[in-house]
């Protein structure tokens, strides 16, 4: 696959030639960095020393597969691998999710790509892990959708697939039937980690997909109950002249605003809560403003650096956003912001690239984040990071992994469920 290491030439590339380059060179975490066992992403990639040496971490990251999979849809489209050489990398994806170790359908935060056994997250975080599961879930829905033809092949993978989205048990993380999800469960030690998943952030596609599937689904109050409450769902205050109708304070990290969507379009995407495409935009323009205003007068922040959100940092890994800024910036913040907000993405893109260059462009892309005030740039890539820089991306050239998702049946059904609006919605056949 093409490696593209000179970031001066491609600074200077057409807005359209630019977003392919990083999109692709982006895409090898992916590819030539999977977990050697499983093909699955792992959790992160370490470059270090003169030569760039490359050490991989051995935990495969479940949410991060997801990701990747929907990033493999985007390089199938775009010509970077062939259509057999992406369904034979997914039927070992496919072999080494149906050998892993499952709680009640989910999958852990990390496991062991070969043996497929659990690797704890911390002490009680040791089994599902029901967020992570449904952005894998996200992935195999694309994948099902756009690997269609009726060979043999595809017929197994969609089947099996199928039987992995179909086998998690999302009412059992009702925990008894409350009115709200629960993230983790164990068989070692039971609801203890008690995290209750409320809203406003990464988890809308957890209770959507918990609303949409086709077996063990959650009731639609579950929703309107559990997610759709808490202190950080209604904000209604307003951030550098910005109106913020949902999340925390200045919206939280830029992450809330990819996740969930890098399947679900948020054009037209409306409930009784909100319109999405406008609050995801007013959460971007809020952080941005926020680096613009640069209140804590941090180098290199300004309109063309910017983009707060979870990410390695230069003491370990932190959720920053404008409450919790410590001057750290991470390409993906703005990077997968690319839809809404495009002309302002593309100057930031250029000047990582003139004005960092290969300090932060390398094998896979942008490093995970950098950090001026300390001098510090990242020798890590993350899976949770690269993904969606190539898929909301492509979301943003052609909309791609949004008609894919969107035009999924479970999911028109999940949308007519919650009363969702979006111009994907189709009526269901009399």
């Amino acid at each position: 696959m093409k490696d593209d290491r000179n970031p001066r030439a491609l600074a200077a590339l057409p807005d359209e030639a630019l977003i392919e380059a990083v999109q692709r060179q982006t895409f090898r975490y992916f590819w030539d960095g999977a977990d050697a066992a499983s093909d699955l992403a792992l959790d992160r990639r370490t470059l270090v020393g003169a030569t760039g040496e490359d050490l991989a971490d051995d935990r495969v990251a479940i949410g991060g597969s997801g990701f990747g999979i929907m990033a493999l849809i985007v390089a199938v489209e775009r010509g970077w691998v062939t259509r057999d050489a992406a369904l034979e990398r997914l039927g070992r994806m496919r072999d080494a999710l149906l050998r892993a170790r499952r709680y009640h359908g989910t999958f852990p935060h990390f496991m062991d790509g070969a043996s497929g056994a659990t690797i704890p997250m911390s002490p009680k975080d040791d089994a599902g892990d029901l967020v992570e599961t449904s952005f894998l879930c996200m992935g195999l829905l694309c994948a099902r959708q756009y690997f269609s033809e009726d060979t043999a092949v595809a017929r197994r993978l969609r089947a099996d697939f199928d039987t992995l989205w179909h086998e998690v048990e999302w009412d059992w993380f009702t925990q008894g039937g409350q009115d709200v999800l629960y993230w983790h469960w164990s068989p070692n030690h039971g609801w203890a980690m008690n995290h209750q998943i409320h809203g406003w952030n990464e988890c809308l596609i957890t209770y959507f997909l918990a609303a949409a599937a086709p077996r063990h689904a959650i009731d639609p109050r579950v929703y309107h109950r559990g997610y759709a409450s808490g202190p950080d769902f209604i904000n209604g205050r307003q951030y550098y002249g910005i109106d913020m109708p949902l999340g925390s304070a200045y919206g939280g990290p830029l992450f809330f605003t990819h996740y969930s969507f890098c399947g679900l379009d948020p054009h037209g995407l409306k409930d009784r809560y909100a319109d999405y495409w406008d609050l995801n935009s007013r959460h971007v323009r809020i952080n941005r403003a926020h680096c613009i205003a640069n209140p804590r007068g941090y180098p290199g922040y300004g309109e063309s650096c910017w983009g707060l959100t979870a990410s390695d940092d230069p003491d370990g890994y932190l959720a920053h956003d404008p409450s919790n800024d410590n001057g750290t910036l991470s390409p993906t913040a703005a990077l997968a912001s690319l839809p809404y907000a495009p002309a302002e993405v593309m100057q930031v893109l250029r000047h990582f690239l003139t004005m960092h260059g290969t300090r932060v462009w390398r094998d896979y892309g942008f490093v995970d984040a950098f950090c001026e005030r300390r001098g510090w740039f990242a020798e890590t890539y993350l899976a949770i990071d690269q993904g969606p820089i190539v898929v909301m991306m492509e979301n943003h050239r052609t909309g791609l992994l949004w008609k894919l998702f969107m035009s999924v049946p479970e999911v028109q059904a999940g949308l007519r469920r919650l009363d969702f609006s979006s111009p994907h919605l189709v009526a269901p056949e009399a």
